[in-house]
């Protein structure tokens, strides 16, 4: 059954968010973006987004020669957006554009977010708007990316980095993660559940998680974490620990350590705060008023634990995400 959005729409304009697209792009981190931001959403009641896609040159072959791109809007297009996502390719030691460097500058002025997806963090450095600031990039171009641009704070073993108005993600399946996660950040955690099941994805894996995983298909059928998890998540108001869960799957804590941070790139504390503070974001955009109550169903304790939970990992406080995202509440500002 289609998840009903806790919003009601109005008639405010949709957010804006253009896709530049040049020479050599890679196709996988565009469609990711035309997945997220650009598809019709009739299980919400509303579009999220008004997306389009653009590039410098009426015809852009893509990388590898794979096809060519031909019939989306000039460069003039990214003039108007509010999130601007900017190209990203394999061959990351040739300059870019330079209208397109310029664009994304004026983009940056006004005020636009701007997203980097993979090698994008490169375009963002090369037009000089990541200098000072925190970002990430696919692990094996970390060197590269460090000796040519010393003044960014690249995080190397982390899916994505937010850094308020500008957005960077790892290797090409974290453009999935980012996405959702900006989805989330604009429209509340009901919405962003929404999209990842139409996805069929991992609703939310937190951008401090690893870029990679030791073992991402587990050898043995007997060692998926999928039952311990789906249990879990049915359970997050309980007192659950780690040796718990372990007991749960038969296996040591040592053992649950290694297989979380081989198959899901993170620790089995970790993963439950991030699952009861999904929790009690959805608690509180149903409705949910009283802090206490969402903290105890949430499995989270108290108020104040919680209140400290959701500064530190989503920057509002618990009166501030129901202002914003609670019911009868719009979508609110990008």
């Amino acid at each position: 059954m289609a998840q009903e959005s806790s919003h009601v729409a109005h008639a405010a304009a949709p957010h804006r968010v253009v896709v530049i697209v040049d020479e050599n792009s890679n196709p996988f981190e565009m469609g990711c973006a035309t997945e997220v931001f650009g598809l019709r959403r009739p299980e919400l009641g509303r579009d999220l987004y008004d997306f389009r896609l653009c590039s410098p040159e009426p015809r852009t072959p893509m990388r590898d020669g794979f096809f060519t791109l031909t019939g989306v809007a000039g460069l003039e297009a990214a003039e108007a957006a509010d999130t601007l996502i900017v190209p990203n390719r394999p061959d990351v030691e040739v300059p870019r554009r330079a209208a397109v460097l310029e664009a994304i500058r004026r983009a940056h002025a006004r005020g636009a977010r701007l997203v980097g997806f993979c090698s994008g963090a490169f375009t963002l450095a090369e037009a000089g708007v990541l200098d000072g600031r925190r970002a990430t990039a696919h692990w094996q171009w970390a060197d590269s990316f460090r000796a040519r641009f010393p003044s960014v704070r690249l995080e190397t073993d982390v899916l994505f980095v937010d850094d308020g108005d500008i957005l960077t993600s790892a290797g090409s399946a974290a453009a999935l993660d980012l996405g959702l996660h900006i989805v989330r950040r604009d429209h509340g955690a009901e919405v962003a559940n929404s999209v990842s099941r139409r996805l069929v994805f991992a609703a939310h894996r937190d951008g401090g998680q690893r870029q990679f995983v030791e073992r991402p298909v587990p050898e043995a059928p007997d060692e998926s974490l999928a039952p311990v998890l789906a249990w879990a998540q049915e359970h997050l108001d309980a007192p659950l620990t780690v040796s718990g869960l372990a007991a749960r799957a038969s296996v040591s804590p040592a053992t649950l350590h290694r297989r979380f941070r081989a198959q899901l790139g993170t620790t089995p504390l970790a993963w439950l705060t991030a699952e009861r503070l999904a929790l009690a974001c959805r608690l509180i955009e149903r409705g949910e008023s009283h802090l206490e109550t969402v903290a105890r169903r949430s499995g989270l304790g108290t108020g104040a634990n919680l209140r400290a939970l959701m500064r530190r990992r989503i920057g509002l406080t618990p009166l501030e995400y129901r202002r914003r995202f609670g019911p009868g509440t719009g979508p609110g500002p990008a």
